[in-house]
């Protein structure tokens, strides 16, 4: 299980589709050059997690070439729901765009009632990127693989914590389907985001996360994480000595 990242915005608005690769003159219902005012990435979550690192690189990408401040946004909540209700509330006119990832389409699952129905409310402008989830742990941490992690929660049932940046978020899914698969127990602790959930786990306050590769992978190379496996069917080319979950755990979903 990992994590897809996608800019989408309020429904019914005439874009040219494809924010990667959208055309310096793109065109809205008026006729105008678009953007001509500046326009609002809204990130569904704290700073400092995967999405607001992907949309603060992709906007100043798009105000270098379109020519007007793309400003991002923090509106953490909910899973992402604060988020994206904002966007769906937001005018249809393209200045206000949303970055979405694996908790928006988990949500439609979890949660009973909803101020919107995401794929009405909201229409795809681009795909941008596909990254896996890399289970990691303090570099103090006894186990230094998977089945030495799993072994060593067997032998303390209970006492280990593992954090997400979000109930619904992909690492959420992720640490929960893991304990499934190998009958250990964990507490599952949801922030705000990936950066406070990183930084309770170099604190000790949590035992490990699995989290996406784009949050943790400065601190897996300075040696601040250990990354135990990544969640891919292949190695990751940015970690290449970090095997892959299916070495240890065989499930469809962790592909």
């Amino acid at each position: 299980m990992g994590t897809r990242t996608t800019l989408l915005r309020r429904r019914f608005l005439h874009l040219a589709a494809g924010a990667v690769a959208l055309p310096a003159l793109a065109r809205i219902a008026h006729g105008q050059a678009y953007p001509s005012r500046p326009v609002r990435i809204i990130v569904p979550f704290a700073p400092a997690g995967p999405n607001d690192i992907i949309a603060r690189a992709l906007g100043q990408w798009l105000g270098e070439r379109l020519g007007q401040p793309f400003v991002i946004e923090n509106r953490s909540g909910a899973a992402s729901n604060v988020g994206t209700e904002a966007v769906v509330n937001a005018a249809p006119d393209g200045y206000t765009v949303l970055m979405v990832s694996s908790p928006q389409a988990i949500n439609a699952t979890l949660y009973d009632k909803l101020h919107f129905e995401f794929r009405r409310d909201i229409a795809p402008v681009a795909a941008i990127m596909r990254v896996p989830n890399v289970m990691v742990v303090d570099p103090t941490f006894p186990a230094r693989s998977v089945p030495d992690f799993i072994s060593y929660a067997k032998a303390n049932p209970d006492k280990l914590n593992f954090a997400s940046s979000g109930i619904g978020a992909s690492n959420h899914m992720s640490g929960e389907l893991f304990k499934i698969m190998t009958g250990i127990a964990m507490t599952h602790v949801p922030y705000r985001s990936s950066g406070p959930a990183l930084t309770d786990l170099f604190g000790g306050r949590v035992q490990v996360m699995f989290d996406a590769i784009t949050s943790t992978i400065e601190h897996i190379k300075s040696d601040r994480l250990r990354s135990l496996a990544v969640t891919s069917a292949p190695r990751s080319t940015l970690i290449p000595d970090t095997p892959v979950m299916s070495d240890s755990i065989s499930s469809p979903a962790f592909t």
